[in-house]
């Protein structure tokens, strides 16, 4: 009998479920009564009126999908719009909008760097980076996590190289900012150019949310990039690269992940563009997230559970170990609270904990409610 090619998969399956690293689909309802602190709908604005009225409308008017690539048929005056208003927004001089963040990252790592180039990565840094990173053909190294004296220390040991290096500006993990300024600083001194994922950053940081660079005072500088996603604060889908004109003319020409793949929607592109606008008309909104994060890392310390200080919108509450995790969140679910889950491996630093989104909507009560919540299904600490 021939044996079947995909056998293999019955193997990897058994080893994922001994280690207890089994992930399943869950397919949500149009409606749920579920308080959602697990998505990263920071300002709430996903199921704004305003923002599906406005994803609709361009779905009418320009059709369910892109029909191409944005180099053939992908761009419409939509397309054209949400760049110039992203990239005045951020304070960049341009911005080149991909179908998710995801591709953001790989198209600017895959452009911006040489087969003979440097890569120097923060060991927190999402996984897109990482991929990224791989797909470049740079040679990558890996810095411990926020330290800008080891990235120092390998441009010095790289001389003359063409090197970039990248950071998220928010870690999605534990919520913790990257010291951007230290970093651009070590760049200038070093002739890098630095790439900064603020996918966590915009809509939250910043003034009125224009984002973490914003907030460093990075905004526009000279060799500096940004990427980020439209499926956060701005509650749609999408990723951008924000940079200098040249920067961004030369993705257009370079980026595979650009060249090769089909234009984002017109609705998720005319979804994002009034959550922008509307962060504009709203900019306390972004205020607002933080302060529910620092109000939720107030309550959970005074409760006696380890959660990490958030910078942003991302509050990490400590688990002690994989499986607490697991049972933690599952038991927040059964009460009706929807946390995420981060253990092994998807955490390099091998530290599980349930992750809390700080949403800009969120009501005196349900914040109430949360907390309850996630203070009553607390594992026993040992």
């Amino acid at each position: 009998m021939t044996q079947d090619p995909f056998d293999w998969t019955d193997d990897e399956a058994r080893r994922r479920e001994r280690a207890g690293l089994v992930r399943a689909l869950r397919p949500r309802p149009a409606g749920q009564d579920l308080l959602d602190l697990a998505s990263n709908d920071y300002l709430g604005l996903a199921r704004n009126p305003a923002v599906t009225g406005a994803a609709a409308d361009a779905a009418r008017r320009w059709g369910a999908g892109a029909t191409g690539s944005r180099l053939v048929t992908g761009s419409t005056d939509l397309h054209a719009e949400l760049e110039r208003e992203l990239a005045e927004f951020c304070g960049f001089e341009a911005a080149l909008v991909l179908s998710s963040g995801y591709a953001a990252n790989l198209a600017a790592l895959t452009a911006l760097t040489a087969r003979d180039g440097l890569l120097v990565s923060d060991a927190g840094n999402h996984a897109s980076i990482v991929d990224g990173c791989r797909l470049s053909r740079a040679e990558t190294v890996v810095v411990p996590h926020a330290r800008p004296d080891a990235v120092a220390k390998t441009l010095d040991a790289h001389p003359g190289r063409r090197a970039l290096v990248v950071s998220d500006a928010v870690f999605s993990v534990d919520g913790d900012a990257a010291p951007l300024a230290e970093l651009a600083g070590v760049c200038r001194t070093g002739g890098a150019a630095l790439l900064v994922d603020d996918a966590h950053g915009l809509g939250v940081l910043g003034d009125g949310g224009r984002g973490t660079l914003d907030a460093a005072g990075l905004a526009g500088a000279a060799g500096v990039v940004a990427t980020l996603t439209l499926s956060k604060s701005l509650g749609s889908q999408g990723g951008a690269v924000l940079g200098p004109a040249r920067v961004i003319d030369h993705l257009v020409n370079a980026a595979r992940t650009f060249i090769f793949d089909t234009g984002l929607a017109p609705a998720a592109v005319g979804g994002a563009l009034e959550s922008l606008r509307l962060l504009r008309r709203e900019p306390a909104r972004a205020g607002r997230a933080r302060e529910v994060a620092r109000e939720l890392h107030r309550r959970f310390t005074d409760a006696g559970l380890t959660a990490v200080r958030p910078d942003a919108a991302v509050v990490s509450v400590r688990a002690p170990s994989p499986e607490a995790a697991v049972r933690w969140a599952a038991d927040c679910r059964t009460a009706g609270l929807a946390v995420g889950c981060f253990r092994p491996p998807s955490v390099p630093d091998g530290v599980s904990r349930i992750r809390l989104t700080a949403r800009a909507d969120l009501t005196a009560a349900q914040i109430d409610t949360a907390v309850r919540t996630v203070v009553a299904a607390a594992p026993p600490r040992p």
